[in-house]
Formats: C-alpha cells, sequence, structure tokens
C-alpha cells in the first residue's frame, strides 16, 4: 500500500488521443490535466515531459474490456502501452478496469472527455487500492 502523500499519474490511452489526470493518496482525488493528443515519439517526449513536473510515484493506466468482462484489441493496446511506460520510465504501473470511465465523462459533460475519463480512472484506482 502507498503511503498517504503517494501522487500518481493516470492515464486513459487511445489510438489518437491520450487522457491524463493527476492525484494523491491523501485527497483521493484527481484533477484531469490537457489530453496529449501526439502520437509516436512525440507523445513519449509529452508523457516525459509530464512526468517530469509532476514526479508521480506511480502511474495508473485505465484497461478497456467488453461489458461482459472478455478483452478486445484495446484491451491489449492498453497493456502494451502500461508495459511501456514502466521500461521507459521506471514508475510501478497499476491497471484498472476502465469500462464506462468515457461514458461516464460524457454524462458529467466533460469538455475533455479524454482527460475526464483518465480523473475517474485514477479516483476509481485511489478508491479500490489505497
Amino acid at each position: 500500500m502507498p503511503d498517504a502523500a503517494a501522487r500518481f499519474m493516470a492515464f486513459d490511452w487511445g489510438a489518437r488521443r491520450c487522457g491524463v489526470a493527476v492525484g494523491n493518496a491523501l485527497t483521493h482525488s484527481a484533477t484531469p490535466q490537457p489530453t496529449i493528443a501526439a502520437q509516436g515519439q512525440a507523445r513519449w517526449q509529452q508523457i516525459g515531459a509530464r512526468i517530469a513536473a509532476w514526479q508521480p510515484d506511480a502511474l495508473v493506466v485505465g484497461v478497456p474490456f467488453h461489458p461482459d468482462g472478455a478483452e478486445h484489441e484495446n484491451t491489449r493496446r492498453a497493456r502494451r502501452f502500461a508495459r511501456q511506460l514502466r521500461g521507459r520510465f521506471g514508475l510501478p504501473v497499476h491497471e484498472v478496469d476502465e469500462r464506462y470511465s468515457t461514458t461516464e465523462a460524457h454524462a458529467l459533460r466533460a469538455r475533455d472527455a479524454d482527460a475526464a475519463a483518465a480523473a475517474i480512472i485514477l479516483e476509481q484506482f485511489l478508491r479500490s487500492e489505497i
């Protein structure tokens, strides 16, 4: 279990956009950050800059599943992204079932649904793991 002051950064992975949120174990809350709309090396540079700026203790990645819990292609892609984060940045990476996080973000009328989904994913993690 992380200490009460642990900081986290969460990602709602997508092929075109990557939602980002930050939060901490003390408040069990998350704040959406601007979504990363770059791909390839530019995406990794932006992620690296965010990690350097926020200095999280661990990362959280939303992993999508079908409503019945079955895996699909994006499940595998999100898990690959999680492994790449772990390898590139050397931080612990936690995976969270993110079914319906984007739907919930849209229901909340979020301006940036990807960032809001990342915050929902992070808050779900903070409630369940800490």
